[in-house]
């Protein structure tokens, strides 16, 4: 069962967050161990694999990302495949240079230039996420995987900048 059935939510990258939540804790309540700590062994086992399962469905679904990744799975696609690497060198020179940028800020420890990087990383990922929500949508999967690469490079860097913004004002 994929983890759309499971939450009784239509097979799409635009789901209803509350829906999802609510689903969440209603299984989570269903199938958690303790309900069966009293059962055999076998009962008990499966009520933590199932647990397990919807935990990770439920992370699998809940932010956009994941879920795209999760959709392009179903769909034949391993955006983690080696062999469907990013190809838009446009777009790797410009991480390159990002990548530089957050080196330079950190060694100048720069906090006025860290919150416009951050906006700057804000304002790449919102069209690429609208895009990237159209394709999929559209059921257009080359080109969703396209785009969710690409957001997994400005998450990572963002992740990164909020490491940062952390050590900063622990100085």
């Amino acid at each position: 069962m994929d983890y759309f059935s499971l939450f009784g939510l239509p097979l799409s990258f635009e789901i209803d967050s509350g829906q999802l939540t609510t689903r969440f804790q209603e299984l989570q309540r269903q199938f958690h161990p303790d309900r069966f700590a009293s059962r055999p062994e076998k009962e008990r086992l499966q009520a933590v694999q199932q647990a397990a399962t919807i935990n990770q469905a439920y992370q699998a679904l809940k932010k956009p990302l994941p879920r795209a990744e999760y959709l392009l799975s179903l769909n034949g696609i391993d955006i983690d495949n080696e062999q469907h690497t990013l190809r838009d060198t446009d777009f790797l020179v410009e991480q390159l240079t990002m990548r530089e940028e957050l080196e330079t800020i950190e060694q100048q420890q720069d906090e006025a230039a860290l919150y416009d990087f951050m906006q700057r990383l804000d304002g790449m990922s919102a069209p690429r996420h609208n895009q990237m929500r159209d394709q999929l949508m559209q059921q257009d999967w080359t080109q969703a995987a396209d785009s969710v690469r690409k957001l997994r490079f400005i998450a990572k860097l963002r992740t990164q900048a909020e490491a940062l913004e952390e050590r900063l004002l622990d100085l």
